[in-house]
């Protein structure tokens, strides 16, 4: 297993855990930390600092407790605004720095950041220099193919991102215009590691051990983001770690791990965000976990009426027990 350096950190691993608005926040990070993520990434900082003060951006900024290194993603359009909110963020404990240039959003792009900003490749090196003096860690970056498939500008922003001075950079294998539809294609993944010195981490579909091991080989990337597949799924990184290191496959967790692996999740969003915020955004984090289980549709509606903390522990070891008595009565 190839060696995947940051500036002066070196990763325990080849996976790192996507960032993504509304889902990786302190309690989920930590959680895929502990089931074998080498690297995880909060959630995206809008680069004005005005909005901080705002409940939703002061819970992101929250790292004590975080295993280092700590990486803090921040969005914006404007060199100066995205400096200042690089070193905000290292003053309040981040220790790497990732710019997003992926994120296909529309009020995203709508402000000229995200994947928008790659229309305009003098505009990404002015952010880039930017933000790469103003802050002593390692900045990395985060880009999608190009625009559109007509506009695949990719290896040349991974060039001016070389040059800047960018420590590793991210490839989502879709264009802007892509979203999350269609398939990710790893060949411009592939020119961009042939065409840079810097690691390049490859991001985009990669769902299972087999799909990771295939992704490395056909990109030659030096690690892989996961995103969408770790919801409600967070140990898909010891999976395909234990896959990649011996070629054989992990047992799936057992219907009592996902239990406990959940309820945990569950009694640290509420600590994290209290009982009424922390009830609501439990629901959608349940739903991922039970998707694939028998019943789950019908449970899923009556547990998003829920509004209290011990209505959903109560419900969701109901869910569990139901499922377990059935097992043992197949079993016998």
């Amino acid at each position: 297993m190839s060696v995947v350096r940051i500036g002066p950190y070196t990763l325990p691993n080849q996976l790192i855990l996507a960032p993504m608005a509304g889902v990786t926040d302190q309690p989920f990070r930590q959680l895929c930390r502990r089931l074998g993520a080498g690297l995880v990434v909060s959630e995206m900082v809008s680069s004005d600092v005005r909005l901080w003060n705002t409940r939703k951006s002061s819970l992101r900024m929250i790292h004590s407790g975080d295993p280092e290194p700590r990486s803090v993603q921040i969005a914006g359009g404007d060199p100066e605004m995205l400096a200042e909110a690089a070193r905000r963020n290292v003053e309040m404990g981040a220790q790497i720095i990732d710019i997003n240039m992926g994120c296909p959003a529309k009020k995203v792009c709508n402000k000229a950041a995200g994947s928008a900003l790659m229309k305009d490749e003098e505009l990404v090196s002015a952010i880039l220099d930017a933000v790469v003096k103003a802050v002593d860690v390692p900045v990395t970056l985060k880009i999608r193919t190009g625009w559109d498939r007509s506009n695949k500008n990719g290896l040349s922003v991974a060039k001016i991102a070389e040059q800047a001075g960018i420590s590793a950079l991210a490839v989502h294998g879709r264009t802007r215009a892509d979203l999350y539809t269609g398939e990710a294609e790893y060949d411009t993944i592939a020119a961009i590691k042939q065409a840079v010195t810097i690691p390049v981490f490859a991001n985009g579909d990669i769902d299972s051990p087999h799909k990771a091991k295939a992704v490395l080989a056909a990109t030659g990337a030096d690690a892989l983001l996961i995103g969408r597949a770790a919801q409600g799924r967070p140990w898909i990184f010891r999976e395909i770690a234990h896959y990649l290191a011996t070629g054989k496959e992990l047992a799936a967790p057992t219907l009592y791990e996902i239990e406990r692996i959940l309820l945990e999740h569950l009694s640290a969003l509420h600590a994290f965000y209290g009982d009424v915020m922390g009830v609501r955004i439990a629901r959608k984090h349940v739903g991922w976990y039970l998707a694939t289980l028998p019943g789950a549709r019908e449970f899923r509606t009556d547990f998003n009426r829920l509004d209290s903390t011990d209505a959903q522990y109560t419900h969701v070891r109901q869910f569990f027990a139901e499922r377990h008595n059935k097992d043992n009565e197949v079993a016998a």
